[in-house]
């Protein structure tokens, strides 16, 4: 059976998040041959009340067909944002129609969050003593609402097992290809980026789109020396080196790449190196320690270390789970 995920829309909906989750689960399909093209998900809009019209943030309604005990069949419940959670923005608490339909929600049902859907999450108890995200410009009230939450106002999206959140907006669309990636693999979640036409994988955090002095239009960018930098992955790569792509020193390439990424150059090349190491374990039969060369990691406990700091997993582990499609190949 697909998995069965609920987006629930709620007043004041941004119709552009409401419908992250429909394009993105909703044409994933299954690569397995015996299944090929069936669909891995199905996607189910509910409201808290009975089924009717739900208001958005602009000039026009959208007819909800479910109503709340859609909630309790689902295996992931998605909550987009919303411009008028009324008592759960102003006071951290749920109103009575919105908990009497969180109730339905079955445990161990995966929790995610688009934006500012977080205040719900959180209003919820869903995000007591974990790390989440929000927009950056509601971060600061957000934290000061819910102290027991740890946020973190620079990533684009944080995965904590069974609740997830992401930051402003497309942000959705980061995380709804990280869960397709999760659950089914590189392949899938690639397939579906390009269809949608946006990257499978974004650079950096939400950092790079919070408001600051725009540089100089003379200043040069970072973008020859990541280009560069991708095509010498299984080798060492010094940050000088990276810097002179440039014609920068290294203090100011360091400080330009920040800027416009997000994170740090040594933080970029192992989310690269990560990305190419799973892409091998996914798509190749490579012994352990060639991937771990041929990404840049030199020796398999190198990358064991970085794919269970970044995965939570080991690559043997990783690569049982998401070899199983080519698996059945005969």
């Amino acid at each position: 059976m697909p998995h069965r995920v609920a987006v629930l829309a709620l007043d004041g909906l941004l119709p552009f998040e409401l419908g992250i989750p429909a394009r993105i689960f909703g044409r994933s399909l299954d690569p397995a041959p015996g299944n090929r093209g069936g669909k891995l998900y199905e996607v189910v809009t509910c409201s808290v009340r009975p089924p009717g019209p739900v208001r958005t943030d602009s000039d026009y309604a959208i007819l909800v067909e479910h109503g709340p005990e859609a909630l309790a069949t689902a295996d992931t419940v998605v909550i987009p944002a919303s411009y008028e959670l009324g008592p759960v923005f102003e006071e951290g608490r749920l109103t009575e129609e919105l908990a009497a339909a969180l109730a339905l929600v079955r445990p161990g049902t995966r929790m995610v969050s688009i934006c500012t859907g977080s205040y719900v999450l959180a209003a919820a108890g869903y995000l007591d003593g974990r790390p989440a995200t929000t927009h950056w410009s509601s971060a600061d009230h957000f934290q000061r609402l819910f102290p027991q939450v740890r946020v973190d106002p620079d990533v684009l999206f944080i995965d904590d097992g069974d609740v997830l959140t992401s930051a402003g907006v497309a942000a959705g669309i980061d995380l709804c290809l990280h869960l397709v990636r999760r659950d089914h693999g590189s392949a899938v979640a690639n397939e579906i980026a390009r269809r949608t036409v946006v990257p499978p994988h974004r650079d950096g955090g939400q950092a790079q789109y919070i408001h600051r002095p725009v540089p100089e239009p003379q200043f040069a960018t970072t973008t020859t020396a990541r280009a560069w930098a991708l095509g010498q992955l299984d080798r060492p790569i010094l940050l000088r080196d990276m810097a002179r792509q440039e014609s920068m020193s290294v203090r100011t390439f360091t400080r330009r790449f920040r800027e416009e990424v997000g994170v740090s150059p040594g933080q970029w090349l192992t989310q690269q190196r990560v990305e190419r190491a799973r892409h091998l374990l996914e798509s190749s039969d490579l012994s352990i320690d060639q991937v771990a060369r041929d990404a840049g990691f030199g020796t398999a406990t190198s990358l064991r270390q970085h794919l269970q700091a970044a995965l939570g997993v080991p690559p043997t582990v990783y690569r049982r789970t998401f070899r199983r499609a080519s698996a059945d190949t005969p």
